[in-house]
């Protein structure tokens, strides 16, 4: 067995592949800014928490603090081209929705958007938001989800009818087989 001493900086690669979803977040006119996060996790139940961390660096950052709320979309990999795009150009200087050609819909209790495509939205109030290390990772309150029906059966992703959309690090990503064991 050969063991290598990894780059201490990159450790986070050997967590992949996490699945990469599109936050949304709204800047003080209305605009809705999408942003591309492997960053992600479910914290709580009860109450209903979810944790997305991002760099300050990040347009979006300045927006969740500045409007207490955010969206995750969960999008089919069939969208990973668009994915990849809001991952990489700053809303800062583009329109990325209207770039990419994503259609929005109106979100049922915050003011940001979500995307329609998407086969699950969690819109989230900001909880709290906690700086560790070079990002922060922001909680938020699920205040309400959308599901697309079809693409569960039983409460559980069908990957036969959609395939979710994972980050492998490095500008690559992946998807996963219709292989589906249930014990």
């Amino acid at each position: 067995m050969v063991k290598k001493t990894g780059n201490i900086e990159k450790f986070y690669q050997y967590a992949f592949p996490m699945q990469a979803a599109i936050l949304t977040c709204i800047d003080k006119n209305g605009k809705t800014n999408p942003i591309t996060v492997a960053w992600h996790t479910p914290i709580s139940k009860k109450p209903a928490l979810y944790g997305v961390s991002i760099s300050p660096s990040r347009y979006s950052y300045k927006l969740i603090k500045e409007s207490k709320e955010f969206a995750i979309n969960f999008a089919p990999y069939k969208l990973v081209e668009r994915i990849h795009i809001c991952g990489t150009k700053s809303g800062k200087k583009i329109n990325k929705i209207k770039e990419i050609g994503l259609t929005l819909s109106k979100s049922k209790k915050i003011k940001t958007k979500i995307i329609k495509e998407c086969f699950a939205n969690l819109e989230c109030k900001l909880y709290r938001s906690v700086k560790l290390g070079d990002h922060t990772f922001f909680v938020g309150e699920v205040v309400n989800i959308k599901i697309d029906e079809a693409a569960f059966e039983n409460d559980i992703l069908d990957n036969k009818k959609v395939k979710p959309c994972y980050y492998l690090g490095n500008n690559t990503y992946t998807t996963i087989s219709n292989i589906r064991k249930q014990f």
